[in-house]
């Protein structure tokens, strides 16, 4: 990987766990990390509980909107995160992939949804040390 790294988050309905996980990385990265974010069925809109709870983080996600995954997004992607979306994740040799298994925030309250969020920002902040380390 040369240059700036690009990293997708993907979950099946793009409005939670890859939402949140984008929030962070944009959040612990900046502009040193280019940041995609999008999942196999798409919802309507991002889920207001994860909106809620990474607003405890001070971080706003309320301008994100749910993306469709697209082979173009996989191609572009120095790492792909999948978050339990399965088989609908594109494959291509010579990519990074990880699977994060992390229980869906879909309809839980936001007591539910602060432990998952608190693992997501973790496993953010080691894939940031990974992808750019400080001098």
């Amino acid at each position: 990987m040369t240059g700036k790294p690009t990293v997708l988050f993907v979950c099946v309905h793009n409005a939670g766990r890859s939402q949140m996980a984008a929030g962070y990385l944009r959040h612990l990265a900046g502009d040193r990390v280019t940041v995609l974010s999008a999942g196999s069925v798409p919802a309507a809109e991002i889920n207001p509980v994860a909106v809620a709870a990474m607003r405890e983080e001070g971080i706003d996600i309320t301008s994100a909107t749910p993306q469709v995954l697209t082979t173009e997004a996989v191609q572009e992607s120095d790492v792909v995160v999948t978050m339990g979306c399965g088989d609908a994740c594109p494959f291509f040799p010579g990519k990074r992939y990880e699977d994060w298994q992390l229980d869906d925030p879909a309809g839980q309250d936001i007591d539910a949804v602060r432990p998952i969020r608190d693992e997501i920002r973790q496993r953010v902040a080691a894939l940031v040390a990974d992808l750019v380390p400080t001098p």
